[in-house]
């Protein structure tokens, strides 16, 4: 059996890499409408792809990082009115979002039942039993759906075009088959035109449809490994945000909810 070198058939100063490439760049060329259009459908798979992993790396870490900071503040500092200015700048902490709406909800319900509108900032004061039950109720009602709200639309900006890498890594494999089965279809069809089966003939239609299942791997492979990293930190994100809301109401309970304790000698 005799072996030829691949580099044996590559014209004297031409590189190796490349010859591949220029090819690769031949066969796209030179492959049929069909698998031409299979390959734009796949490049713009691709571009769009690598687009959403750079932007939603860039989010989600900037997510992490903010969401650390606010949770340090929150939980050692007690003036709620430092931490709701604080959370100001952390625009893309979905807990320091949550934060805001669970405040902003507190704040409006004072108002409604004229008390002071910054009375969450008093802590031990005051504030702990002025509510009569219905009102103390009715404003847990409110906060649970407010933090409950604010949870959905942050589950949603968290989420945003995780479904395109999920189709990409989905569909894409498929959409390249495609191609490469249109391009083989091609292919025999030429042959029995000519009414030869030879290696010269054939092998050119294949290799060219080939091309299209290697783009749809890789449009697929990149979707499906960052949808599978992106999830994992969404997760890890909606798990701080469920903690934080039942924290955010057990710290609302304990310090405006409390019975005024009863001294002794008034009975």
């Amino acid at each position: 059996m005799i072996s030829i070198p691949i580099a044996g058939l590559i014209p004297a100063g031409i590189p190796f890499d490349r010859a591949l490439n220029g090819d690769i760049i031949q066969m796209i060329l030179h492959a049929g409408p069909m698998v031409k259009f299979v390959m734009l459908i796949l490049f713009f798979f691709s571009i769009t792809t690598w687009a959403i992993i750079f932007l939603k790396f860039r989010m989600l870490r900037k997510a992490r990082d903010e969401t650390d900071d606010f949770l340090e503040l929150f939980y050692e500092s007690r003036d709620i009115k430092k931490i709701y200015r604080s959370s100001d700048s952390l625009k893309l902490s979905p807990v320091a979002r949550l934060f805001r709406a669970g405040y902003a909800e507190f704040t409006r319900f004072r108002k409604m039942q004229g008390g002071d509108p910054d009375g969450m900032s008093q802590a031990g004061t005051a504030g702990q039993s002025e509510y009569p039950l219905r009102s103390q109720q009715t404003l847990m009602d409110n906060l649970e759906r407010a933090l409950r709200k604010a949870q959905i639309d942050q589950n949603k900006r968290l989420e945003k075009a995780l479904s395109f890498l999920a189709t990409t890594g989905n569909t894409a494999p498929f959409i390249g088959l495609f191609g490469t089965v249109w391009g083989i279809m091609a292919s025999f069809h030429s042959i029995g035109l000519r009414g030869s089966a030879n290696l010269a003939v054939v092998a050119p239609g294949i290799s060219e449809a080939l091309i299209a299942t290697a783009a749809g791997l890789a449009a697929a492979i990149p979707a499906v490994v960052a949808f599978n990293y992106f999830t994992q930190r969404v997760v890890s994100l909606r798990a701080e945000m469920d903690i934080f809301a039942t924290d955010f109401l057990s710290m609302v309970v304990r310090q405006f909810f409390k019975k005024p304790s009863i001294r002794k000698g008034t009975l």
